[in-house]
C-alpha cells in the first residue's frame, strides 16, 4: 500500500515523522520513490518519457536519479515538477520543508527562493498535468420541456410556446429534440404517469416505433402500428387501439428516443 506522505501520519508514527524531518533532501526522494514502490530505473524511464513528449528534452538516466538521491545533485525545475507528480506530493512545504503550507505558499523563502518558485509555478502552470490551460468547461445541452403532457390516456394539447427549458445531460441521447412529460398509464410498463420522456422531432415512423402524435388536436404518446390498417397502439391492454381513417387529420410529431 502506497502511504502518503503529505499528511502527518497518526501519534504512533512519531518516529518516522522525526526521521523525515532530519533526512535530507536526497533522502527524502529516495524514501518518496520507496514508498510508491519504484526503482531508480522506473523512475528515470517515467521522468524522461514525460519531459521527451512535453518538452522535447533529451532523457535521462537511472545514474541521474542516484546523484539527486546520493545529494551529489539536484534535478532542475521541470524534473522536479515531474517528481513531484510521480511521487503524489501534494503538501510540497511539509515534505520538503517540515512545517505544513501556510496562507503564503512562499512563507519562509528569501528573495531568490521567491523568484525560484515563481519559476516552478510558471513550468507548472504550461504542463498538462497541473494547468488548467486547455480545460474547457463542459456545457450542459438544453431541450424544452412541455408542460402540457403528451396523453399517455386520453390526450391533451402538445401544440403551443409553454414549455420549461431543462438540462440534457448524462443518459439523453443527442438526437432528443425536445421533452415531454406522460399523462396517464396507457403506456406502461414502458412509460409510467408523470414520466419524461425524450422525443426527436421528425414527420415519419416505422410500424412498431413509439412516437408523439396530434389527433384531432390532441397529444398522444402511442406505438404507431400498420399490420392492421393504420393505428396507434397502447401498451397497457385495457385502452383499444385508435383506428385512423382516411380522412383523420393525423400529424407525427416524433420518435421516442430514450
Amino acid at each position: 500500500m502506497i502511504r502518503d506522505i503529505s499528511k502527518k501520519p497518526a501519534r504512533a508514527g512519531k518516529k518516522n515523522e522525526k526521521d523525515l524531518e532530519e533526512m535530507s533532501f536526497g533522502e527524502k526522494l529516495a524514501f518518496l520513490r520507496a514508498s510508491r514502490g519504484l526503482n531508480q530505473q522506473q523512475v528515470a524511464d517515467e521522468v524522461s518519457r514525460e519531459l521527451t513528449l512535453l518538452l522535447g528534452r533529451e532523457p535521462i538516466t537511472n545514474r541521474a536519479v542516484s546523484k539527486w538521491e546520493r545529494g551529489d545533485s539536484l534535478p532542475d525545475a521541470q524534473q522536479f515538477i515531474c517528481l513531484l507528480r510521480l511521487y503524489g506530493v501534494k503538501d510540497v512545504q511539509f515534505v520538503f520543508r517540515g512545517t505544513p503550507a501556510s496562507g503564503d505558499p512562499f512563507a519562509g523563502l528569501n528573495k531568490l527562493g521567491r523568484e525560484r518558485a515563481n519559476e516552478y509555478v510558471g513550468m507548472l502552470s504550461q504542463s498538462p498535468h497541473f494547468s488548467l490551460a486547455g480545460e474547457k468547461p463542459r456545457r450542459i445541452r438544453q431541450i424544452p420541456l412541455y408542460d402540457l403532457p403528451a396523453s399517455a390516456g386520453t390526450g391533451v394539447f402538445l401544440d403551443g410556446d409553454s414549455y420549461t427549458m431543462i438540462d440534457a445531460g448524462d443518459g439523453v441521447p443527442e438526437s432528443a429534440n425536445f421533452a415531454v412529460r406522460v399523462s396517464g398509464d396507457s403506456m406502461t410498463p414502458l412509460f409510467e404517469n408523470g414520466q419524461v420522456v425524450f422525443v426527436r422531432q421528425q414527420q415519419e415512423l416505422r410500424s412498431g416505433e413509439i412516437g408523439i402524435f396530434v389527433l384531432g388536436g390532441e397529444a398522444y404518446l402511442k406505438k404507431f402500428d400498420l399490420e392492421d390498417g393504420v393505428r396507434l397502439v397502447s401498451l397497457n391492454p385495457k385502452y383499444p387501439p385508435i383506428r385512423i381513417g382516411e380522412a383523420s387529420d393525423l400529424r407525427v410529431v416524433g420518435k421516442v428516443v430514450g
